[in-house]
């Protein structure tokens, strides 16, 4: 029998065997075997793979981005959601949709991450590294988590994040009477009024405190979105309802004015919640960042201001 000091100095002399690769099912029904623990992984889609990701603790060696006008690369939301972007960290820029499939490979990845958004071939990213294909628009922005988790081998950081916004879920519905409260976001485009079912990070914290929505919101299916023209701008009135701007591109509150006006320059006269003073206005990054700090932040956005004052409900 090896006494415990002498077994243990065999074990330190040689090297722990490598861990097992793990095997994944993508959003593309493919079975993808993953490292056990990926050290070089890209992600093709910044703000619905990249900032989660980072979330998660993982820092990715190159990711998809935009560019300014200039040309500059960003990582779309994510310098005021996670502190990072290309310029001060060593994430590469890999193009935009397509990805630039060379730049990809010239990043040496162990792993990649991509979406049903992202262009590139999945074929050819596949030849460079296992490629994890996700469903961005299926998986409603937050619901990301679970299958980057899987690939990554973070499922421990996941669940102490979704802690997190549980409680905070828990502590809107206590201090809140949310089921007496209706709520609608909106965002006008190109003359028209844009409304998803649930508004990305913004939609889930509403519809998870247990907010009402005006019935012609939730009888848009589930993951999806319509576009109406102003005529259908009395269905959407709420006692109060959310904006936003797209303060990537510099925009500011009034843009997001200014794009409601341009489907109807008297709206404010028509919605309950712009006469009492009850529009709150949002950046949109955050409004639709796959985050959970952002969900943290918007629910004491909502949390502020559903408790800050008496709210004037609309008539019945």
């Amino acid at each position: 029998m090896l006494r415990p000091a002498l077994a243990a100095a065999l074990l330190a002399a040689f090297p722990a065997a490598a861990e097992e690769p793990r095997t994944v099912t993508d959003d593309l029904g493919r079975t993808v075997e993953v490292p056990a623990d990926p050290e070089r992984i890209v992600v093709l889609h910044d703000k619905n793979l990249g900032t989660p990701l980072i979330e998660l603790g993982v820092i990715p060696v190159g990711s998809h981005g935009r560019t300014t006008p200039d040309g500059t690369p960003f990582i779309r939301g994510s310098i005021r959601v996670t502190g990072y972007d290309f310029d001060n960290s060593g994430i590469s820029y890999l193009g935009g949709n397509p990805a630039d499939v060379e730049a990809v490979a010239a990043a040496a990845p162990d792993l990649i991450l991509t979406s049903t958004w992202q262009t590139a071939d999945v074929e050819q990213l596949s030849a460079i590294a296992p490629t994890v294909v996700l469903d961005t628009t299926a998986r409603q922005t937050i619901d990301v988590f679970p299958l980057l988790a899987e690939a990554t081998g973070t499922q421990d950081v996941l669940d102490r994040l979704q802690t997190r916004y549980e409680a905070q879920i828990a502590q809107l519905r206590h201090l809140v009477p949310t089921e007496e409260i209706t709520v609608a976001v909106l965002q006008g485009v190109e003359g028209e009024i844009y409304v998803q079912h649930t508004y990305s990070a913004l939609g889930k914290v509403l519809r998870d405190a247990g907010f009402s929505f005006p019935s012609a919101v939730d009888a848009i299916p589930e993951g999806t979105s319509e576009t109406w023209s102003a005529e259908r701008l009395p269905d959407l009135d709420a006692d109060i309802v959310f904006l936003t701007y797209r303060n990537d591109a510099g925009q500011t509150p009034a843009d997001a004015v200014a794009a409601m006006e341009a489907v109807l320059p008297s709206f404010c006269e028509v919605l309950h919640a712009c006469r009492e003073g009850q529009m709150v206005i949002l950046p949109r990054d955050e409004a639709t960042s796959a985050s959970y700090d952002a969900l943290m932040a918007l629910g004491l956005v909502v949390l502020t201001v559903t408790t800050s004052d008496e709210i004037v409900r609309q008539p019945e």
